[in-house]
C-alpha cells in the first residue's frame, strides 16, 4: 500500500516444487515464542531460522510521528523482530509533490538515524553482504527506499541519493508523475523521455528499480527499458483478483523474462475480493507466479509492519484510509488473516509445506529469489 508521506502524515503447480517436495511434516506444537502462544511444525521453524527471509515492502513501523522515532525501539519490539525470523526489510513510504526532495532527505536523516541509534536490533544495508552478516550476527537488516521517485528532480539525483543510503526507488506512486503513470490514473502513458534516463541512472549506479504501484503501461515499458532485472516488490495477481494495483500476467511474465522478482503483499483488498481473507488466498498468488514463470521470480513484500495495519491507532487507520482514491477499495480489515502478526513468516513456511513445496523452494520464496536479484543489483 505504501503509507504516507513523512511530513504532511499522508503522501508450476501448486508449488512448483511437487515433484521434488519432501514429504508434508504436521504440527507438532513447536514453539518459536513461548510468550506468543504459536506454534509450528519443527520443519517450518528450520527453514525460516536456516533461511536468509527478506521482506521487500514493510517498514519498521507504520508510524511517522516523532512520538515514535524520537524514542529507542521498546524492548518488547525488540524482541519481536528478534523471534520474527526476518533477515532484511524494506524500509520505504510513498511520498511525492513540489517537496518530494525535501521529504526524501527527511525521511532518510530521521530513519538512517533510527537504525543507527538501535543497532542492537537493526543494521544498515550497503551491499548484500550485509544483509549476510546481519543474519549471522542475529541483526534486522534495513534496505532503505522510497516507493516514488519524485525527489529526483534530474538524472544526477539517483547517485547523490544512493550516495545517502537509498538503494531501491518505486518510480511512480499511485499518480502521475515526471517519470510515468501511477496504477490509479485514468490514463497511463508510460515511461515519459525523462523516466527513461533516471532508468538508466539506476541502472548506472546500482540502485534497484521497482513498479508495484505504477500503471499497467509504465509497468511494462519500465522492464524493457531496463538493461538490469527489476522487482515488482509488492503487488499480486490480477488474474486472482481485479484491481488496478495489481500485475497483469503480461507484466508478471515480462518481469521474470528479464530475471526480475516479484514480491506478494498482504494488504487485504490486493488478495481477495471476498471474506474470510486468509493466509491461504495469500499463498494462491505464490502458486500462480510459480505456475506462470516458475519458482524462481517469486517473493515476499508484505506491505507492512510486523503488527499490521489492523493494529494502528483509529486515527493513523483513518488517515491511511483516506489518503487512496475509492478504487483501492478497503474493507473493513486491511491485514490477511494468519498473516498479521510478527511470526507470519512460520505460518507462511507451514501453509507452503501443506502445498507441498520443497525446502530449496520455501527458502527461495522466503528470500532466496531476492537475494539472487539484490545480488546482482548491488553486488556481493
Amino acid at each position: 500500500m505504501g503509507n504516507a508521506m513523512l511530513i504532511s502524515r499522508r503522501q508450476a503447480l501448486c508449488g512448483a516444487g511437487a515433484a521434488l517436495a519432501a514429504p508434508y511434516v504436521a504440527r507438532a506444537g513447536f514453539q518459536v515464542s513461548p510468550a506468543t502462544g504459536r506454534s509450528y511444525s519443527k520443519r517450518a521453524i528450520e527453514l525460516v531460522r536456516s533461511a536468509v527471509v527478506i521482506d521487500m515492502l514493510a517498514p519498521i513501523k507504520i508510524d511517522f510521528e516523532p512520538e515514535f522515532y524520537a524514542k529507542p525501539l521498546s524492548d518488547t519490539a525488540a524482541a519481536d523482530f528478534r523471534a520474527s525470523g526476518i533477515t532484511a526489510i524494506h524500509h520505504a513510504i510513498g511520498i511525492g509533490g513540489p517537496t518530494a526532495r525535501e521529504q526524501a532527505l527527511s525521511f532518510f536523516a530521521i530513519w538512517g538515524n533510527y537504525v543507527a541509534r538501535n543497532s542492537h536490533v537493526f543494521t544498515g544495508v550497503d551491499k548484500f553482504a550485509d544483509i549476510l552478516r546481519a543474519k549471522k550476527n542475529g541483526r534486522v537488516a534495513v534496505i532503505m527506499g522510497l516507493q516514488n521517485a519524485d525527489h529526483f528532480l534530474r538524472p544526477a539525483d539517483v547517485k547523490s541519493f544512493y550516495e545517502i543510503g537509498q538503494r531501491c526507488a518505486q518510480l511512480t506512486y499511485n499518480s502521475q508523475n515526471r517519470i510515468g503513470s501511477g496504477s490509479t490514473d485514468r490514463v497511463d502513458g508510460g515511461v515519459s523521455d525523462f523516466g527513461a534516463e533516471i532508468i538508466k541512472a539506476m541502472n548506472d549506479v546500482g540502485m534497484l528499480v521497482d513498479v508495484s504501484h505504477s500503471g499497467d503501461r509504465t509497468t511494462l515499458d519500465a522492464i524493457a527499458i531496463s538493461t538490469k532485472p527489476i522487482a515488482i516488490t509488492h503487488s499480486n495477481c490480477r488474474a486472482l483478483i481485479e484491481h488496478p494495483r495489481v500485475k497483469t500476467d503480461e507484466a508478471i511474465k515480462a518481469l521474470a523474462a528479464k530475471g526480475g522478482v516479484m514480491g506478494i503483499t498482504g494488504v487485504r483488498n490486493f488478495v481477495s475480493k471476498t471474506d474470510p481473507t486468509t493466509i491461504v488466498n495469500y499463498a494462491d498468488h505464490i502458486d500462480h507466479v510459480v505456475k506462470l514463470v516458475g519458482i524462481d521470480h517469486v517473493g515476499i513484500g508484505t506491505d507492512s509492519d510486523l503488527y499490521g495495519y489492523d493494529d494502528t491507532s483509529p486515527e493513523m487507520n483513518k488517515m491511511l484510509r483516506g489518503a487512496y482514491k475509492d478504487s483501492y477499495a478497503f474493507r473493513e480489515k486491511i491485514d490477511v488473516d494468519g498473516f498479521d502478526h510478527p511470526l507470519k513468516m512460520f505460518d507462511l513456511a507451514d501453509e507452503l509445506i501443506r502445498r507441498k513445496y520443497s525446502d530449496a523452494n520455501i527458502r527461495a520464496v522466503l528470500g532466496g529469489n531476492f537475494q539472487r536479484l539484490l545480488t546482482a543489483t548491488w553486488g556481493g
